[in-house]
């Protein structure tokens, strides 16, 4: 053994490097089967492999220009980044973007912008912006809902985000005055820090499941019984990402206590069906949002891309013979992007949201019902400007996803689906949560809800109005093409917007579902 040490030690270190290379190369050459380029090129293949991996983060930072990246470009991370930090969010110099690009949008200035008066109350909140439309109102719903923000949180799941993430952002509403949605992992103990909370619940019924799997009434009112930050109830029937295709939850992923929450066995992949138990026809979808309605007392809306518009009829057929019908409709479209998908959904099925909206819109304002329904935007649409386009063509609100996700730290990694996040935002590896600070996070997240208000409440003034929902179609102009450089979004879509019964924000400030005190008190 003396003299193998010896020996070891007369070594220079070039000696074992270079003895490792060769073990590297042997390997590459005579033992590995699966990599051509490895076996043609040796060691130097390596390389390669490295070079693609660390790829869309060297384009991202060195590469791609302010403008390009998608799904976020540069440009609009650094907003959200600035917005959340509360850091200048301004440009100088103009604007760096080619405004006459194909969908570039543009909001009519009013000549004499909306002058507020002494005792508006934008001049003690200047992000002061609920919902002009109350969940549950038309239906007569026994605990009807307004939303006290017109941006609240979008669907993602405990499990798919981690318990610091989610624990965050339910912080960051409450002190935003807006609501969570728990996304379709059931409601968990970091979904109850002070937040509204809209619970949703999708084919795989988590948290108010059978043992079967089938959908459990009583399960669902007992929750809701036990947990009053649950203001309305969201059933997906699809989501932007996979529409029509069910989530699929890596067992590496599940913990005790996520599989606690959602009534699933450990370390199992969960799958969740692409159609639902409780119902398979629109009649039935119909009466099951009646049911809960009645059993929990709370508005109920449904969740959906939009593609295909034959059974989204035969519903506003049915609520206009019938009276009834869902308190609110959330419409995603195909950009959205927090759940994982295969390449071949997330890129081509379903319509973007600007296509998906305005023919689901027709549908219900062609029949007199749209000012039954909360109408709810969501995709890519938690930017000021694109917010009041969503309004101009008849958006109640606005539901964030990744926006959300970056004011509280996400980069971007685009690695939600392994369980790696960076920024221990999408995983469920404790190391990488322990980054997360999260009074600080929950901060940034209501302070980009704030800066996106009050924005969005300027951007309105400087149009001519009180209030986001009197945004007309003909108030915005979208590029169309060359020959016809602009059209408003009357033209371009086939709709004008139906009017929204709005009195003012005085009225808001002071009406029996929201409460200026309410307000005031939650986003100190």
């Amino acid at each position: 053994m003396d003299a193998i040490l010896n020996i070891l030690s007369t070594i220079p270190w070039w000696g074992y490097v270079l003895g490792f290379l060769g073990i590297v190369a042997f390997r590459d050459i005579f033992v590995q089967k699966s990599h051509t380029i490895s076996h043609n090129y040796p060691i130097v293949g390596h390389l390669r492999y490295w070079m693609e991996s660390i790829g869309p983060e060297m384009r991202q930072y060195f590469v791609a220009n302010n403008r390009e990246e998608l799904p976020f470009n540069r440009i609009e991370r650094g907003w959200i980044y600035a917005s959340a930090k509360k850091e200048n969010n301004y440009e100088g110099f103009g604007t760096d973007r080619d405004i006459y690009e194909h969908q570039h949008i543009f909001i009519k200035n009013q000549m004499m912008a909306y002058k507020i008066s002494e005792h508006h109350p934008n001049i003690d909140h200047a992000d002061f912006l609920p919902c002009a439309k109350v969940m549950g109102a038309y239906n007569k719903r026994r605990k009807p809902y307004r939303p006290a923000s017109v941006i609240n949180v979008s669907a993602m799941s405990f499990g798919s985000l981690s318990a610091a993430a989610v624990e965050a952002i339910n912080k960051g509403v409450g002190k935003a005055a807006a609501y969570h949605n728990t996304g379709e992992g059931g409601l968990s103990p970091y979904h109850k820090q002070g937040g509204d909370v809209v619970f949703h619940f999708g084919t795989g019924y988590f948290g108010v499941r059978s043992k079967d799997g089938n959908f459990s009434l009583e399960k669902l009112v007992e929750l809701v019984e036990k947990n009053s930050c649950i203001k309305a109830i969201e059933i997906k029937l699809s989501q932007g990402a996979k529409p029509g295709k069910g989530g699929v939850l890596p067992g590496a992923k599940i913990t005790k206590e996520i599989a606690e929450i959602r009534g699933v066995e450990v370390g199992k992949d969960v799958l969740s069906p692409s159609t639902h138990k409780a119902f398979s026809t629109v009649p039935e979808l119909m009466a099951l949002i009646e049911d809960i309605a009645e059993a929990t007392g709370l508005p109920v809306g449904i969740k959906g891309a939009i593609g295909k518009l034959d059974q989204w009829e035969e519903l506003a057929d049915i609520m206009q013979k019938t009276g009834k019908g869902p308190d609110f409709i959330s419409v995603d479209g195909g950009e959205g992007g927090t759940g994982a998908a295969p390449p071949s959904f997330a890129d081509h099925v379903s319509l973007p949201w600007v296509y998906g909206f305005s023919s689901l819109y027709k549908i219900f304002q062609t029949r007199n019902l749209t000012n039954r329904i909360v109408f709810v935007g969501s995709g890519k649409l938690g930017f000021p400007a694109k917010a009041a386009m969503a309004f101009a063509m008849g958006v109640d609100c606005i539901n964030v996803a990744r926006e959300a996700m970056m004011s509280i730290g996400c980069i971007q990694a685009q690695v939600c689906h392994t369980n790696k996040c960076p920024a221990g935002i999408a995983t469920q590896n404790k190391w990488r949560q322990n980054g997360i600070n999260i009074p600080l996070k929950s901060d940034r997240l209501a302070q980009y809800f704030k800066t996106f208000r009050k924005e969005l409440v300027e951007i309105t003034h400087a149009a001519g109005y009180e209030h986001p929902c009197q945004f007309a179609m003909n108030d915005i102009q979208v590029n169309v093409d060359d020959n016809d450089l602009t059209r408003n979004l009357r033209t371009t879509y086939g709709y004008n917007k139906t009017k929204v019964d709005f009195k003012g924000m005085q009225d808001l400030f002071n009406c029996e579902h929201l409460g200026g005190k309410n307000f005031t008190k939650s986003v100190k």
